[in-house]
C-alpha cells in the first residue's frame, strides 16, 4: 500500500475506533507507528486533526472537514487494489504456511497438489514447528496461516477441519496386541513413552481427562522417535493417528477404549484481509476437508 494511503487509513480508523490504540490492533501496526504515521500528516498539512486526551482522541475542526477525504481516498484505493486483483487473476502469490509434522507430511503434499490444479502460479512457504511456535509466528506475521490444535488464541480467525484420535503404539508381540481396543487401565502397566514439548501436552492432557497415571521413561517431540522406541520394545505410546499412516515401523497402533482426540484447525490472524490466494486457500480447505477426515462441526 502507498505510504500515503497507509497514512490516511490509520486517520480514518483513529478516528472511528476513538484511540491510537484500537486503531493499531486493527491495523496491525504499532501504537506508535498509527500516533507517527498522524503526526506525518499533521505535519504535512500543517494543520492539527485530532485532540489528545486521556479518554482517547478526537476531530478538531480541521480534521472534520478533512476525513470524508481521506475515507474516500481509502475507499478508491480499495476499489482499485481489487480491480487489480481481479484482473490479475491469481496469476502469482505467496502463502506462507505454519505446520507440524504430521499435516506436512500427510495432507500439505495432496492438498497443495490439489490446489495447483486451479492455481498454478501460487507459491508456498512451508515453515514447521510446534503449537507455541506456529501461534507466534500468525501473531506476528511470520505466516499468513497455520495448523494448530483447538483451543488457540481466541483472537485468530480458524477454519475447524478435523478431529485427530490418539492411538496407543506398542510393540507388535506385546500380551494386548490383538485387542479390538486397548484398556485404559493397561496404559500404566508399561513403561511409557511420552509425546510433549513445552506446551504442546496432547498426549498429557488426554492421560489426565482418563485419569490414568502412566510411568513415564522417555519425553520427546519426536513422533518417530516414539514409534522406534516401541518397536525396540523399550515400552508403549499415544500417539496421533495422522502421524501413524505409513508408519515404517513394526508396532501396532490400537484405540483406547475411551477415545480421545486432537482437534486441528487452520487459523489466521485476520482473514478479512488475508491476501487473496490465502483465503482461496482457506476457502479450498473449508470445502475439501469433509472428503479427508471426521469433520468438526462449525
Amino acid at each position: 500500500m502507498d505510504t500515503n494511503v497507509q497514512k490516511y487509513l490509520a486517520f480514518v480508523k483513529t478516528v472511528e475506533h476513538g484511540s491510537f490504540t484500537k486503531a493499531a490492533e486493527v491495523l496491525h501496526y504499532s501504537q506508535s507507528g498509527v500516533s507517527r504515521m498522524i503526526n506525518d500528516l499533521e505535519r504535512d498539512w500543517g494543520m492539527a486533526l485530532l485532540e489528545r486526551g486521556r479518554s482517547g482522541v478526537r476531530l478538531t475542526s480541521d480534521g472534520a472537514v478533512l476525513l470524508p477525504y481521506a475515507e474516500g481516498v481509502c475507499a478508491a484505493h480499495g476499489r482499485l487494489q481489487a480491480q487489480i486483483d481481479e484482473l490479475n487473476g491469481l496469476q502469482a502469490g505467496l502463502i506462507r504456511i505454519g505446520t507440524f509434522s504430521s499435516v506436512a507430511t500427510h495432507w500439505l503434499p495432496n492438498i497443495i497438489k490439489e490446489f495447483q490444479k486451479d492455481y498454478p502460479a501460487i507459491d508456498y512457504e512451508l515453515v514447521l514447528g510446534d503449537y507455541a511456535e506456529i501461534e507466534r509466528w500468525i501473531a506476528d506475521g511470520r505466516v499468513d496461516c497455520g495448523f494448530l490444535r483447538l483451543p488457540t488464541r481466541p483472537e485468530f480467525d480458524i477454519v475447524p477441519l478435523a478431529r485427530d484420535e490418539l492411538l496407543v503404539v506398542l510393540p507388535e508381540d506385546h500380551p494386548l496386541a490383538s485387542c479390538e481396543r486397548f484398556p485404559v487401565q493397561a496404559l500404566g502397566d508399561d513403561p511409557f513413552m511420552l509425546l510433549a514439548k513445552d506446551g504442546n501436552a496432547d498426549v498429557a492432557n488426554a492421560l489426565q481427562r482418563l485419569g490414568v497415571a502412566v510411568d513415564v521413561r522417555f519425553t520427546t517431540w519426536d513422533d518417530y522417535a516414539i514409534m522406534s522406541m516401541v518397536e525396540s520394545g523399550l515400552g508403549i505410546g499415544l500417539l496421533p493417528q495422522l502421524i501413524l499412516q505409513r508408519a515404517p515401523y513394526r508396532i501396532k497402533a490400537l484405540p483406547l477404549e475411551v477415545p480421545v482426540h486432537r482437534e486441528i484447525c487452520l487459523a489466521t490472524r485476520d482473514e478479512a484481509h488475508a491476501p487473496r490466494a490465502v483465503k482461496r486457500f482457506l476457502a479450498y480447505l473449508d470445502c475439501r476437508m469433509p472428503a479427508r477426515a471426521d469433520v468438526l462441526t462449525r
